[in-house]
């Protein structure tokens, strides 16, 4: 029952990241049952079906609060749920870990460039203008769902740090888009280890567990995407990416346990003063802003 609760408790934290900086949950939730011992088929399960719920609701609290393109959604959610079905299928006999070093590295070059991208802007807002094409999104999709259901996490990942990057979609509607997808990936993922594992494979307590905790989190974390400025949350997602990801590769080159806390804490350090600036150079933005408006109001004949 304790285990239970920690997981519950686990599945909130990481539904509160993944709402609302568009990854992370199942990052999170897989790292913690790899942990306990779960076998990574197993634990990518459980993970999937409790996603299957916790994106449900992640996705209707988007959409209430207006942070979901719908185009990009349904562009998304058909390439999304075969790569997941395909990984889910292939997971046993794939050695994932072997190209999860690769992929770090391609989406910590990613992170860096979406951390310059809203750092670089100065006193200036961002803008976004058009959208990602369907040839843009549907190859995203299909590895996004692969890697998810082969690494137990990273649509996420991989489809919040591509679509940052391309400037295409403002950071709420890109979270709000991802996360909604992904109710299809999940889907497509778990009928994927349910053909392969069996319903005797899959732990559904730890899957409930984390259901549980992640539906509690879902609208509290969409909210928070509705009121954070865009270079905030642009900087936040960035760090974060990052820091997952050089976790990641030092693990893969060797590094010890200390020599991976050192640069845990000094990356982390980094993010929080990004983060530190990005709220610095939005509310001289908003400011400038005002002052603007004051100016053109003084402008405007009696």
């Amino acid at each position: 029952m304790r285990k239970l609760i920690v997981l519950g408790v686990v599945g909130f934290l990481a539904q509160l990241v993944d709402g609302s900086l568009g990854m992370a949950y199942g990052v999170t939730s897989s790292t913690l049952l790899l942990a306990a011992g779960v076998a990574p088929a197993a634990a990518s399960a459980a993970v999937h079906f409790s996603e299957i719920g916790t994106s449900l609701v992640s996705g209707f609290s988007h959409h209430k609060l207006g942070n979901v393109d719908w185009r990009t959604v349904a562009i998304l959610a058909g390439p999304g749920f075969v790569g997941a079905f395909a990984g889910a299928t292939f997971l046993v006999s794939l050695p994932g870990d072997t190209a999860k070093p690769w992929v770090s590295g391609i989406l910590l070059a990613l992170g860096l460039y979406v951390i310059f991208r809203f750092l670089v802007l100065g006193g200036r807002r961002p803008q976004f203008n058009g959208r990602p094409s369907a040839g843009f999104l549907a190859p995203m999709g299909l590895f996004g769902g692969a890697l998810d259901a082969i690494g137990g996490g990273g649509w996420g990942p991989v489809g919040t740090t591509t679509l940052l990057s391309s400037g295409r979609l403002e950071p709420r509607k890109v979270v709000g888009s991802i996360d909604t997808s992904e109710f299809v990936v999940a889907v497509g993922g778990s009928l994927g280890f349910l053909l392969g594992l069996g319903a005797a494979g899959i732990d559904w307590g730890y899957a409930l567990a984390l259901l549980a905790g992640g539906v509690v989190a879902a609208p509290i974390a969409a909210y928070l995407v509705k009121i954070l400025p865009a270079r905030v949350l642009g900087v936040a997602a960035g760090g974060l990416i990052v820091l997952t990801n050089s976790n990641t590769i030092a693990g893969s080159a060797g590094a010890t346990g200390a020599q991976a806390g050192v640069l845990a804490a000094v990356l982390g350090v980094l993010w929080v003063v990004g983060i530190v600036w990005a709220v610095k150079h939005e509310r001289a933005a908003r400011r400038a802003a005002a002052r603007d408006a004051a100016a053109d109001e003084q402008l405007l004949p009696a």
